[in-house]
Protein backbone atom coordinates (compact mmCIF):
# COMPACT_ATOMS: atom_id res chain seq x y z
CA UNK A 1 0.00 0.00 0.00
CA UNK A 2 1.26 3.46 -1.18
CA UNK A 3 1.86 6.20 1.45
CA UNK A 4 -0.89 8.86 1.73
CA UNK A 5 -0.17 11.89 -0.39
CA UNK A 6 -0.13 14.71 1.55
CA UNK A 7 -1.59 18.39 1.04
CA UNK A 8 0.24 21.28 -0.04
CA UNK A 9 -0.20 24.83 0.49
CA UNK A 10 -1.57 26.54 -3.02
CA UNK A 11 -2.23 29.71 -2.74
CA UNK A 12 -1.72 31.20 -6.20
CA UNK A 13 -5.01 30.92 -8.64
CA UNK A 14 -4.32 31.46 -12.41
CA UNK A 15 -5.73 34.22 -14.77
CA UNK A 16 -6.52 31.84 -16.78
CA UNK A 17 -6.54 27.96 -16.97
CA UNK A 18 -5.44 27.52 -21.07
CA UNK A 19 -2.42 29.11 -23.01
CA UNK A 20 -2.17 28.82 -25.93
CA UNK A 21 -0.18 29.73 -29.56
CA UNK A 22 -1.63 32.74 -31.18
CA UNK A 23 -3.24 31.94 -34.26
CA UNK A 24 -4.00 28.71 -34.26
CA UNK A 25 -7.48 27.08 -32.82
CA UNK A 26 -7.57 25.48 -29.89
CA UNK A 27 -9.10 22.27 -31.99
CA UNK A 28 -6.02 21.24 -33.93
CA UNK A 29 -3.66 21.90 -30.77
CA UNK A 30 -2.09 19.07 -28.44
CA UNK A 31 -2.86 20.39 -25.11
CA UNK A 32 -0.40 19.74 -22.26
CA UNK A 33 -1.84 19.63 -18.51
CA UNK A 34 -0.12 20.99 -15.87
CA UNK A 35 -1.08 20.88 -12.14
CA UNK A 36 -2.19 23.56 -9.71
CA UNK A 37 0.85 22.40 -7.46
CA UNK A 38 3.02 22.79 -10.68
CA UNK A 39 1.74 25.80 -11.31
CA UNK A 40 2.54 27.45 -8.16
CA UNK A 41 6.25 26.08 -7.82
CA UNK A 42 6.66 28.23 -11.16
CA UNK A 43 4.85 31.23 -9.21
CA UNK A 44 6.81 30.98 -6.32
CA UNK A 45 10.21 30.44 -7.55
CA UNK A 46 10.55 32.64 -10.89
CA UNK A 47 7.76 34.91 -9.88
CA UNK A 48 8.22 35.70 -6.42
CA UNK A 49 11.77 34.51 -7.16
CA UNK A 50 11.87 32.65 -3.72
CA UNK A 51 14.53 29.93 -3.28
CA UNK A 52 13.95 26.79 -3.32
CA UNK A 53 14.08 26.24 0.42
CA UNK A 54 11.45 29.25 0.57
CA UNK A 55 9.27 27.77 -2.03
CA UNK A 56 9.25 24.23 -0.12
CA UNK A 57 8.28 26.21 2.98
CA UNK A 58 5.88 27.84 1.34
CA UNK A 59 4.09 24.59 0.12
CA UNK A 60 4.24 22.25 3.63
CA UNK A 61 6.66 20.21 0.92
CA UNK A 62 10.56 18.84 1.28
CA UNK A 63 12.55 20.53 -0.52
CA UNK A 64 13.45 17.70 -3.03
CA UNK A 65 9.58 17.22 -3.38
CA UNK A 66 9.52 20.91 -4.49
CA UNK A 67 12.15 20.38 -6.81
CA UNK A 68 10.49 16.75 -8.49
CA UNK A 69 7.02 19.21 -9.07
CA UNK A 70 9.09 22.26 -10.16
CA UNK A 71 11.38 20.26 -12.95
CA UNK A 72 8.03 18.38 -13.74
CA UNK A 73 6.24 22.07 -14.49
CA UNK A 74 9.37 22.75 -16.44
CA UNK A 75 9.79 20.01 -18.40
CA UNK A 76 5.94 20.39 -19.59
CA UNK A 77 5.88 23.88 -20.12
CA UNK A 78 9.12 23.57 -22.31
CA UNK A 79 7.63 21.06 -24.22
CA UNK A 80 4.23 23.21 -24.62
CA UNK A 81 6.73 25.89 -26.36
CA UNK A 82 8.80 23.88 -28.57
CA UNK A 83 6.43 21.51 -29.84
CA UNK A 84 3.92 24.30 -29.80
CA UNK A 85 1.34 22.44 -27.55
CA UNK A 86 -1.62 24.61 -25.54
CA UNK A 87 -1.36 24.16 -21.85
CA UNK A 88 -4.13 23.55 -19.56
CA UNK A 89 -4.04 24.63 -15.55
CA UNK A 90 -5.75 22.02 -13.92
CA UNK A 91 -7.51 23.46 -11.37
CA UNK A 92 -9.36 20.05 -9.55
Amino acid sequence: MSRPRMRRRLRGKPGAVFYKPHGVSLSSLEVIEISLEEYEALRLRYVEKLNQVECATQMHTSQSTFQRILSRALSHTSQAIVMGYAIRIVTK
